[in-house]
């Protein structure tokens, strides 16, 4: 029988808990080594396939032929098949230059480079791959961001950032906000309210979270104020690292109205006197909604001093699905009732 351990001396909590932190790292970089070498030996093997085809007037059966011998000779590789090497064939004339190789392609999985294959403008291919690898996406979420256009998305929400946010934060507060926002991994009625949108998104957090972008941290939902006595609700609150500043959200179920600014700046100055921490920057506050009028929405935030965006926001109806579909979904009263709290908003 093994004798208990001694009790660990004075100091040694804080160094284990580096050394466990050194050796995660260590792992990562390993990891990360390993892929970059294979990335690498794919982008050379596709590049001697291209330009011996191109030299020599080898015809495609030449791929077949090397599939069966690198099999044969590598039989635990999967890697080699001929499918394989017409993606890494197609990798190296998509990327040419061995230093985004390197410095971005090259940290990516396979899966995701082979997926961004299919993004024929190179500069659209580089954004997302450098997005890929901010963002830590993998591959469906790489397909998915592809696919609803995240480039045409970003930035785009309308704002006032540019006059009342200083312009060292301002460039990357409006680089954070998009329009439309996609959720279409919501399926709702018509007739859903923002509170059945909002119980839904808070159901896929980790969904709703991929869609906003890196950076976001989820804090709560209905997000209580009080205020001379009166109760106010947040419906949605983040809080971004790099703004270093609360995000107050609130949904929308019909277009933007002039008022929703007047309530989101009420709400923003609430947050920054209660709930703003030292050294934090000011609450930014973002209105979703399912349409907006940009005219109507300049004029809104013209008169208004805190950080406002205004974006829309698209889900899949269930009135637009085959009836034996949309009958098995849940109606707003059917949604789990204890998801979230059940206070009463101020929804306008």
């Amino acid at each position: 029988m093994t004798s208990p351990l001694p009790a660990p001396p004075a100091g040694y909590a804080a160094w284990l808990a580096d050394l466990k932190t050194r050796i995660r790292e260590a792992r990562l970089r390993a990891a990360l080594a390993v892929n970059s070498e294979l990335i690498s030996l794919y982008w050379q093997i596709g590049r001697d396939i291209h330009e011996r085809q191109a030299a020599h007037g080898w015809g495609a059966k030449v791929v077949d032929r090397l599939a069966a011998d690198l099999r044969a000779e590598f039989p635990d590789s999967r890697g080699f098949s001929r499918a394989n090497l017409l993606y890494m064939r197609a990798f190296a004339e998509a990327w040419p230059d061995p230093v985004i190789v390197q410095r971005v392609v090259g940290r990516l999985p396979w899966g995701q480079n082979v997926e961004l294959l299919g993004v024929k403008d190179p500069a659209l291919r580089l954004w997302y791959a450098e997005a890929a690898l901010a963002n830590g996406w993998s591959r469906p979420v790489l397909a998915m961001q592809i696919d609803t256009q995240a480039h045409a998305r970003q930035g785009k929400a309308l704002t006032n950032f540019a006059r009342v946010l200083p312009p060292e934060t301002s460039d990357l507060a409006q680089q954070v906000l998009k329009d439309p926002y996609q959720f279409d991994f919501l399926t709702l009625r018509q007739a859903a309210h923002e509170r059945d949108i909002e119980r839904a998104l808070i159901a896929r957090v980790k969904d709703l979270l991929l869609e906003l972008g890196k950076g976001f941290a989820f804090i709560a939902s209905q997000h209580h104020l009080e205020v001379g006595g009166q109760d106010f609700y947040v419906d949605l609150l983040f809080y971004h690292r790099k703004l270093r500043c609360l995000i107050a959200v609130d949904l929308k179920t019909g277009p933007f109205q002039p008022e929703h600014a007047g309530k989101m700046n009420f709400y923003l100055a609430a947050l920054d006197d209660r709930d703003r921490e030292p050294g934090d920057n000011p609450s930014i506050g973002l209105i979703l909604c399912r349409e907006r009028n940009r005219v109507v929405v300049e004029y809104a935030l013209r008169g208004v001093d805190t950080p406002i965006g205004v974006a829309r926001y698209e889900l899949m109806l269930a009135d637009a699905l085959p009836a034996q579909l949309a009958d098995a979904l849940p109606s707003p009263e059917e949604l789990e009732p204890g998801m979230l709290p059940d206070v009463g908003g101020d929804d306008a």
